[in-house]
């Protein structure tokens, strides 16, 4: 029986959809192309890019379809992933926008909109973005922040 061929992650290259890349998995280590890593582990792959910043691949090929596979495979990661640069469904605005337009823009719509119009779901807000939200909304309409978000401040 012929040992598989192993192609280690080297953080020298830029890694194209068709490249052999060779991970370790529960089975031991598993040789695929990076397309179908895409596939196989959409969060895992995106994560060494990301994250750990081991494995460099080029934007147009596997970068951009990776993103779109995020969104169906872990909507929760993608979510945390894209914070504020997540495109949402707005009033006021006849297609998309993104989060961060009516954050910086509009505070205190953005906080009706995010916590008191229930849609805390739709927008992953880390814990800076959310104290320098309550602040803003603190400082320009003090009645309309809710005492648990007050109580974050202090």
């Amino acid at each position: 029986m012929e040992a598989e061929a192993l192609f280690p992650l080297d953080p020298e290259k830029v890694y194209y959809s068709m490249d052999e890349l060779t991970l370790d998995t529960d089975e031991g280590p598993v040789t695929m192309k990076v397309g179908a890593w895409l596939n196989a582990d959409p969060v895992r792959i995106h994560r060494m890019i990301v994250k750990d910043k081991v494995l460099q691949v080029d934007s147009f090929e596997v970068l951009n379809p990776l993103v779109s596979k995020l969104r169906r495979a872990d909507p929760d990661y993608y979510k945390r992933f894209m914070g504020l640069q997540l495109i949402i469904d707005y009033p006021g605005y006849s297609t998309g926008i993104l989060a961060k337009i009516p954050y910086e823009n509009d505070p205190v719509g953005f906080y009706k909109w995010w916590r008191k119009g229930k849609h805390e779901d739709k927008v992953y807000l880390s814990l800076g973005n959310r104290i320098r939200l309550f602040q803003k909304v603190s400082m320009m309409e003090p009645k309309m922040i809710l005492k648990k978000d007050l109580k974050m401040l202090q």
